[in-house]
């Protein structure tokens, strides 16, 4: 089945966009979405073939765990073993924004996003299109939008470029307006660590948890 682009700049398009996207997510197909930072090919969270289909759609392993985004601060909590006052800090400060949150899941989640070891990344975009999706399907298991080793993609063309016809629906929200991957900070050990720097800087992170920037860099 050819894919498509739907341009959800126009309401029309944005409509049938967000139709086809919810239908697509359902049967346990991957789609394109627009995030705040980059373009992200996602797929229900809780349907593990589909979270499958996404890793070979993107040519990668599990032993790199997909990412989850989530459509507001309330769905962290049934998702999180504890909901900590560090965890409660970061959201409260960053979402919806660029920071992806490493935390200790909820035991007996029936999901499978890779080799987690007990955890979970999760963030919640800064796109009402996505926001929109997320809130519709529920969480969604989402990855930058490449083929493992190619550049993350900015627009929903550059997906298609790299994915075509695998992926049957890519939603058109204009270029991504941060242009690169979120950061992520990993807070389910005993003290949090950035382990990629991104969208948002150390500086600001290691001022809103009241440390030092350097502290957060040491792994």
């Amino acid at each position: 089945m050819p894919s498509e682009i739907y341009n959800c700049l126009t309401d029309e398009g944005r409509e049938r966009g967000l139709k086809a996207a919810v239908e697509a997510a359902r049967a346990g197909q991957c789609v394109v979405l627009p995030t705040d930072t980059v373009y992200g090919i996602g797929a229900d969270a809780f349907n593990n073939d589909a979270v499958a289909r996404l890793l070979a759609t993107k040519r990668r392993g599990p032993d790199m765990p997909v990412p989850v985004l989530v459509g507001s601060w309330m769905t962290i909590q049934g998702l999180v073993r504890e909901f900590s006052d560090t965890a409660k800090t970061l959201v409260e400060a960053f979402w919806p924004g660029g920071l992806s949150i490493i935390v200790p899941e909820a035991p007996s989640l029936p999901w499978n996003l890779g080799d987690t070891r007990g955890t979970v990344l999760l963030r919640m975009p800064n796109q009402p299109l996505a926001i929109e999706l997320l809130r519709e399907v529920g969480p969604m298991a989402v990855s930058s939008a490449n083929l493992t080793g190619h550049q993350p993609p900015t627009t929903a063309a550059g997906a298609q470029h790299q994915f075509g016809d695998s992926v049957p629906v890519y939603l058109d929200g204009g270029e991504a307006e941060v242009g690169e991957p979120s950061t992520i900070i990993d807070i389910s050990g005993p003290a949090p660590v950035i382990l990629r720097e991104g969208a948002i800087s150390a500086e600001r992170i290691a001022d809103v948890l009241g440390l030092d920037a350097e502290q957060l860099r040491r792994k």
